[in-house]
């Protein structure tokens, strides 16, 4: 599959969602990951042994949340088994819109302090467990649009310094570099009180995500 494919396309602009919430997620409530569950499972541990600034409850609540997006994105599969991938790509699209929308409702009506911040951890890790069983099942190679662990390892196994043959490259480069788009003006957003703002912003880029789609 080529980079400019509708599919990776649509990808590409699910990774630069993915920085916004990542720095929504971290700066905004309470250094929680929603997306990134190997975070979380170090968060949990860092709490446990008494470092300051973690929570357990907010890690244990994104973990538990992304497990259940997860197994949903599962029954969206075999609910869309035998039909066409955009028709099951769309439904996880608009879900994962919703559940932006809500979070931002949550953070505009209740801000993210207290019960509040345990529901907008929720409804994120919600999402992005959807979005990540979703993903895994396309198995388009670098295009997790949540980690970037693997792909930048690749980048450099793979390199001719490395004595590789440098595939998909470009790919590589472009999920980092959509994924630091997103996270430096969520961190902006944050940082400057507009934590609701940058969930909205997230909405809007997951919809013109899904009105672009086109396979």
């Amino acid at each position: 599959m080529h980079d400019r494919h509708p599919l990776a396309l649509a990808l590409f602009g699910l990774t630069l969602v993915s920085g916004l919430i990542d720095a929504v997620s971290y700066l905004g409530l309470g250094h929680v990951f929603t997306a990134n569950m190997t975070g979380n499972v170090v968060v949990i541990a860092f709490a446990l042994a008494g470092a300051p600034g973690f929570s357990v409850t907010g890690s244990l609540t994104s973990l538990a949340a992304f497990l259940l997006g997860a197994l949903l994105a599962g029954r969206i599969a075999t609910r869309h088994a035998g039909t066409r991938r955009p028709a099951q790509l769309r439904t996880v699209f608009i879900l994962e819109v919703a559940l932006y929308g809500a979070a931002a409702a949550t953070v505009f009506a209740r801000s993210a302090d207290g019960p509040a911040q345990y529901a907008v951890i929720a409804l994120l890790a919600l999402a992005m467990g959807i979005r990540n069983g979703t993903v895994r099942g396309l198995g388009v190679p670098d295009l997790t649009t949540t980690v970037l662990t693997l792909t930048l390892t690749g980048l450099a196994a793979d390199s001719r310094l490395a004595g590789g043959t440098a595939p998909r490259r470009r790919r590589k480069i472009l999920s980092v570099v959509t994924m630091l788009a997103g996270a430096a003006p969520g961190a902006v957003l944050v940082l400057h009180g507009q934590t609701a703002w940058a969930l909205v912003a997230s909405a809007v880029l997951a919809g013109g995500t899904l009105l672009l789609y086109r396979e």
